[in-house]
């Protein structure tokens, strides 16, 4: 039996007249889920037996299973690679299917040489699929045109692939309110497409109770023109954007909502009715925002503050904003989150405001003054995400290349990091603002509705913790 090349050899063929009756050849495979998902991609074949989890788990296998060609599959990849290898030709194939593939099963195949027909250079082989529990899961016949000429090629490097399932991660992260219940939320003039159809997500998806704020009749025109249901939203009619803005942050005030969303206006607007000294939303602590950001080629959600509302904050603005996110991500369940202060190098440079914030902040952590998480900065961005860069330029910190959160050094740093992440990186972006009597959920006026419902995700999170105080 010829053994199994390892992946970084070179692919040799076994001509007709090398192959003898009764030799054999063998590859083992272990399903993974990635494996069902690009079977299904390429042959578009997305039976929901093998592609939906909640179908799957109601039908006679009781979970999801694998497409039955992806155990055919690997008959060909033996017959084509090992056994007889480069120069075989596809004549026919039978095949009997006793069994299903599960995610996680280890299926080998084990490829017989039956009859030889010299006359035309054809081999039957005896094809059979088994589990790791030694149970037959496919078994068939094969019929090729074998090789004449020997073939030894260099295995040709195929290129990486990633899969990047959007709705799973926007799943995942609706699942941090599991077991929650509804809370009620206003949303501040939701006039256009997007913060419309967020809002209704969001309620879709048990998250809130909306209360649309801002001019009826257009509201109700639009979610008609758009095909959407107001069932369960209550409406308060408001004259334009800035009564809306008003009206919103006063339900708020009055205990009616427990969050609020910002809907078609400006930002702005939406916080200058919030900042409002006798009738807004402040409290001691600054007001800042952060991103929570689902990067697909980071481990772990990474926050990114604050991007949207303090232009240049100074240090006693940045202590806050370091405190409003650690106390975010505390709630979120991150025990004692790492703190990257982020700068454009990792070295204190006097002529480099940054850095000495940086400093100072770290500072203040180790004399209290900032509590619940770890602090470390400068550090610049590659050290603050990547071990390697981390290690590469000698820097040891329990922060550096696995932080949690990002605090920038500006608005527009921040804008910038967080923009590019979502549209050249992928990532899903939520955002909230903190240091508000209530939750505020702030998006771009560009954002996806799925955007906006993921961050309200992150709102319901919040109000349950505070009704626990």
């Amino acid at each position: 039996m010829p053994p199994e090349q390892p992946l970084n050899a070179c692919i040799e063929n076994r001509t007709y007249d090398e192959i003898q009756i009764g030799e054999s050849a063998m590859l083992s495979r272990t399903l993974e889920p990635k494996d069902i998902q690009l079977y299904a991609i390429v042959s578009g074949d997305v039976n929901p037996a093998h592609v939906d989890p909640e179908y799957a788990s109601s039908s006679m296998f009781r979970e999801v299973i694998a497409h039955g060609m992806w155990g055919g599959s690997l008959i060909s990849t033996v017959l084509g690679t090992q056994f007889p290898g480069p120069g075989a030709v596809y004549v026919d194939q039978t095949l009997h299917f006793a069994r299903p593939v599960t995610i996680g099963d280890t299926v080998t195949v084990t490829i017989t040489c039956l009859k030889k027909f010299d006359h035309n250079k054809h081999i039957v082989f005896d094809c059979v699929c088994t589990n790791q529990d030694g149970l037959e899961v496919i078994r068939g016949t094969a019929e090729v045109k074998a090789p004449t000429e020997k073939i030894k090629r260099p295995r040709v490097a195929m290129p990486e692939v990633t899969i990047r399932d959007r709705q799973a991660r926007y799943n995942q992260l609706l699942g941090i309110t599991k077991g929650l219940a509804a809370i009620p939320m206003s949303v501040a003039h939701p006039c256009d497409a997007e913060s419309l159809k967020g809002a209704l997500m969001a309620r879709d998806a048990g998250l809130i109770l909306p209360v649309l704020v801002g001019p009826e009749a257009r509201i109700r025109a639009l979610a008609e023109q758009l095909g959407l249901s107001l069932h369960d939203c209550r409406i308060v009619n408001a004259p334009h954007s800035h009564a809306a803005a008003e009206i919103a942050v006063q339900l708020a005030r009055d205990g009616q909502v427990e969050a609020l969303m910002k809907g078609s206006l400006h930002t702005d607007e939406l916080m200058l009715a919030v900042i409002y000294k006798d009738h807004g939303l402040r409290t001691a602590r600054r007001i800042s925002h952060a991103f929570l950001m689902d990067v697909p080629t980071y481990p772990r959600p990474l926050m990114i503050t604050d991007a949207a509302i303090n232009v240049e904050p100074t240090l006693e603005d940045k202590a806050d904003i370091v405190q409003n996110a650690i106390d975010l991500a505390r709630t979120l369940g991150m025990t004692e989150p790492k703190v990257a202060i982020l700068a454009a190098v990792e070295t204190v440079n006097p002529k480099m405001r940054a850095t000495l914030d940086a400093a100072a902040l770290c500072k203040m952590a180790e004399r209290g003054q900032i509590t619940g998480g770890i602090l470390d900065g400068p550090l610049a961005f590659d050290n603050a995400v990547s071990l390697v860069a981390a290690k590469t330029k000698g820097i040891r910190s329990a922060v550096a290349g696995q932080a949690d959160i990002l605090v920038v050094p500006d608005i527009e740093s921040g804008n910038m990091l967080a923009k590019q992440l979502e549209y050249l990186a992928d990532a899903l972006p939520a955002g909230v603002v903190l240091g508000t009597r209530v939750p505020i959920v702030l998006t771009s006026r560009a954002d996806t509705a799925e955007t906006r419902s993921a961050s309200c995700a992150i709102a319901v999170v919040m109000a349950h913790a505070k009704r626990k105080g």
